[in-house]
């Protein structure tokens, strides 16, 4: 074993031994991993192809049927002349009990793997979902590593549900840990699906049609209080105590410290709101004068709404005073849940009408543009009530008020078409997209100003380990923003079959990160990505800089074994690719050669096999520095091959030095990406500007000591006594600018 030279910072891999006989069996035991983890997943495979169904068939089964409508004995196509898809009508004899169709023939709505998931679904006669089947799909996320059975739990929480009912991912379903888009859509898939049967067997009208309704100023009357809350104008939640303990029985808050104030009769809110935008409403409530000054502070596509109480229970409780944000209660619409902050409340001093009762709480509350809020659709005021269950514990519950506006209020337009699903999910996501886009601005302008940081490397070094924890952290356990073989082998697939943007757009983190990572592919090449972007990679830099902060061995092949070992990740990506062809699903589960979906989107919660085998690369890169990204990620082979296109060479080098036979840079070179003759190897490189940095140390790097001497030893010559100012300009300017330096640069 052989130590290079050592380097003057401590961060060198000088302290590592080079054994090569250490990494001879690196390739065999990933091989024999990998192998087992197949094995193990076949189970599961061919579990789930016993899924019975087909996408696009045109009769169902009887006998899958049956749970979900007992008693039937005979199906036939559903005879309703506006039907456009198939669909069953299921019988008892001649009584007939509902229906049944498979959702891919209805809503085909692509999921993450751009391919719909394919659902048997059952509605009765009322309209309520009486099955909600999982039949096929080509989800990655559930082919291996989620149990098969948590997508059809979920998929089961449907059964029960009115097809206009509101179910959300969060609020009533829960959601699957690292399956949430393929989640979002199953849940969009299963509601929209069977809303659009119902509508087109007459169980309910059709939602297509629905128009999108504004509220007429011409309309107004003078109306007393006990008229406007006589026809729906003011809404109306009473509770007592009664009922409002009777919703916690069962709970932990029931006995908590005696909850109960008062007797079970009193009232515990008597609450009132209504919608103040209608002028029969907005105006006998505040005046002329008040309601005028209301609408004339609303921009364009604001709504105000009124809520008013008494009793013990203070709807606005004191949430608001330490966050800003009203947490005891919401309006919900459709799908969307608007809360109110303190910046959208409005004091309300008095109102017009004589004959209202007096409250102890009255305000005006704006809903925002940003909220879509439909005046002409039905909405809830929902009350959210706490009461402790321990000394650091609260159990909670909500009481819900429905509210719809008179149509004697409203214009309707013409029906609008609905909201793209990809659309929702990025509003849903407008947090988590501005997290990273500031991540990507941010290492925008780290490659952007990679010279000046490289000469300031006390401010580079620290920089990029923040970068690494933000991409660990964030990117990948938070947002799980983490790039895989298997997104690359969609997209081969989707560009030579039915290509579609919004199999794309459904999951806009992802998107972004890959339009990103194709921008930099062609400005800078590979290893932006996998140096700074790429969670596991992150993962296992910080391992390695913690193993070699404990001065834990380093072990370094020889460069020929070195460029052999390369070779592994590209016969890997070659090998998917072309079973990819044959079969996208068998393509898929080989793909657990990757360990990401283990140690990154699932957070090490999988069988112990997977664990291992993740937790084997990562003490791998205590050791080594990342062996796993440097001999084995078909991911990084494949960003590799698309780095061959990029346009520039930023990595600066010194002609007739680098590698002739100055070899420090290479020594540093914690991937060995520096050919012995000083090269950079672009494709292997993982950009972390190292050697950028040793460039710019006139201590270290032998031209630039060089240069430092002569410059030094002219200044010398003009005497002892000379100061700084009097040293020769030239000079003064080769000293302070390193980019002077004849013939350093190799583009």
């Amino acid at each position: 074993m052989r130590s290079p030279p050592p380097r003057g910072d401590g961060h060198s891999r000088a302290s590592r031994s080079r054994s090569p006989t250490r990494l001879h069996h690196l390739p065999l035991l990933l091989a024999g991993l990998l192998i087992w983890l197949l094995g193990a997943t076949s189970t599961q495979a061919l579990e789930f192809d016993q899924y019975p169904g087909e996408l696009g068939s045109a009769r169902l089964d009887l006998a899958l049927l049956t749970p979900a409508f007992p008693g039937a004995n005979r199906i036939a196509d559903a005879e309703t002349p506006d039907l456009e898809w198939p669909v069953s009508a299921v019988y008892h004899d001649d009584e007939l009990l509902g229906y049944a169709f498979e959702s891919a023939q209805v809503t085909p709505i692509p999921a993450y793997s751009g391919k719909p998931v394919n659902l048997l679904i059952g509605i009765d006669l009322d309209a309520k979902i009486t099955q909600a089947k999982v039949l096929n799909h080509a989800e990655p996320i559930m082919l291996v590593g989620i149990p098969q059975q948590k997508l059809d739990d979920f998929a089961g929480a449907h059964v029960g549900a009115r097809v206009t009912d509101r179910l959300a991912v969060g609020e009533g379903l829960d959601a699957i840990s690292g399956a949430t888009v393929t989640v979002i859509v199953v849940n969009d898939t299963i509601l929209r699906a069977a809303r659009q049967v119902a509508a087109a067997v007459g169980l309910i009208a059709d939602p297509s049609a629905a128009p999108r309704a504004t509220v007429s100023p011409e309309v107004f009357s003078a109306e007393s209080w006990a008229t406007l809350t006589a026809d729906g104008s003011i809404g109306h939640l009473r509770l007592t105590n009664g009922t409002v303990d009777d919703a916690f029985i069962g709970t932990p808050a029931e006995h908590y410290l005696n909850n109960a104030k008062g007797p079970r009769d009193a009232t515990f809110i008597d609450l009132y709101f209504a919608y103040l935008d209608a002028p029969t409403i907005g105006r006998n409530l505040l005046g002329e004068r008040g309601f005028a000054a209301l609408m004339k502070g609303l921009e364009p596509g604001e709504h105000a709404v009124v809520v008013m109480a008494s009793g013990d229970y203070s709807y606005k409780g004191s949430g608001y005073v330490r966050g800003g944000i009203f947490d005891r209660i919401e309006l919900v619409q459709n799908n969307a849940t608007i809360s109110f902050h303190d910046r959208d409340q409005k004091r309300v001093n008095r109102f017009a009408l004589d004959d209202m009762p007096a409250f102890s709480e009255r305000d005006i509350f704006i809903i925002r543009e940003a909220a879509d809020f439909d005046p002409g659709s039905p909405w809830q005021l929902n009350l959210l009530v706490r009461r402790a269950s321990g000394p650091l514990s609260n159990e909670f519950t909500r009481f819900e008020a429905d509210y719809a506006l008179p149509e004697a209020y409203l214009e309707r337009p013409q029906p609008v078409t609905p909201t793209p699903l990809w659309m929702k999910v990025w509003q849903d996501k407008t947090p988590e997209v501005i997290g990273l886009g500031i991540g990507l601005v941010t290492l925008t302008l780290i490659l952007a100003f990679q010279d000046a940081l490289a000469r300031r490397p006390r401010l580079l070094r620290p920089l990029r380990t923040a970068f690494l924890i933000y991409t660990l952290v964030f990117v990948g356990w938070i947002a799980l923003v983490q790039l895989s073989i298997v997104n690359l082998l969609a997209l081969v697939h989707s560009l030579t079959h039915q290509f579609q943007w919004s199999a794309f757009l459904i999951d806009p983190l992802m998107f972004v990160m890959w339009t990103f990572v194709a921008m930099t592919l062609v400005l800078w090449g590979r290893g932006v990505y996998c140096g700074w972007l790429c969670p596991f990679g992150a993962l296992q830099d910080l391992v390695n800089r913690v193993a070699r902060y404990l001065k834990v061995p380093q072990f370094e092949p020889s460069f020929a074994l070195h460029q052999r070992l390369w070779v592994i990740k590209y016969l890997v990506l070659f090998a998917l690719v072309g079973v990819s062809f044959y079969s996208l699903g068998d393509a898929e589960r080989l793909a657990e050669i990757e360990p990401f979906k283990t140690a990154i989107t699932l957070h090490f919660m999988r069988d112990w096999g997977f664990v291992a085998y993740a937790l084997a690369l990562i003490v791998a890169s205590a050791f080594t520095h990342k062996a796993y990204c440097r001999y084995v990620c078909p991911l990084g082979a494949g960003l590799a091959i698309g780095g061959r296109l990029r346009l520039f060479d930023w990595l600066r080098r010194h002609r007739g030095h680098c590698g002739t036979p100055c070899q420090i840079c290479a020594h540093d070179c914690e991937v060995a990406a520096i050919h012995p003759d000083g090269r950079i190897d672009a494709s292997e490189c993982h950009y972390c500007l190292d050697c950028q940095i040793t460039f710019d140390d006139d201590q270290r790097c032998p031209p630039r000591v060089k240069r430092r001497k002569r410059i030094t030893r002219d200044t010398s010559h003009a005497g002892a006594d000379a100061t700084v100012d009097a040293a020769p300009r030239g000079a003064q300017r080769h000293l302070a600018d390193p980019r002077r330096i004849p013939c350093q640069q190799e583009h």
